[in-house]
């Protein structure tokens, strides 16, 4: 039952993920982008991850995204750019997805040649733990300037809106 639920958001991950590329008016796109992040929560509390679901749900969703949507609210949208439902990127975006999904068909396909595994391979080359300390050492500064970017881009969207008016 697992798997299916994960195929199912899987692939409402993937569409979502599409329509954040293809959509044309903002506000529309962010939705789409609120569904796959939603989507991706559910993948995780699928896979046992609850912390990380509920972070995704909370942070994410809860925070980021409810900046954007404001953000993209203090747009002008009387503008003529948004009267096309998607965009000109629909078509390459097609054909790009087509291809990777072709590439990871081929992938899955190929067989793993059967022998001895080398001693390196038995090791698990990630872990959760590892990951942490890293970030925590080397990482933490940028996950926080990245966060001031956020912001610095909000303040910037706002005040390019008034000076328009």
């Amino acid at each position: 039952m697992t798997d299916i639920l994960i195929g199912i958001f899987g692939g409402a991950a993937f569409g979502s993920a599409l329509l954040v590329v293809v959509l044309r008016q903002p506000m529309r796109a962010a939705l789409a982008l609120i569904a796959h992040m939603v989507s991706l929560a559910a993948i995780f509390a699928c896979l046992g991850v609850d912390v990380t679901a509920l972070f995704q749900v909370l942070i994410y969703v809860g925070a980021v995204m409810l900046s954007m949507v404001y953000t993209i609210m203090l747009l002008d949208d009387r503008d003529s750019s948004y009267v096309h439902r998607f965009s000109g990127w629909l078509i390459p975006g097609v054909a790009l997805v087509a291809g990777m999904v072709v590439a990871v068909a081929l992938l899955l396909g190929t067989e793993v040649p059967t022998g001895a595994a080398p001693a390196a391979a038995t090791t698990p080359l990630f872990t959760f733990s590892a990951f942490s300390v890293a970030f925590m050492e080397r990482y933490w500064l940028h996950f926080e300037l990245a966060t001031v970017l956020l912001l610095v881009a909000i303040v910037a969207a706002w005040t390019v809106i008034s000076e328009r008016r």
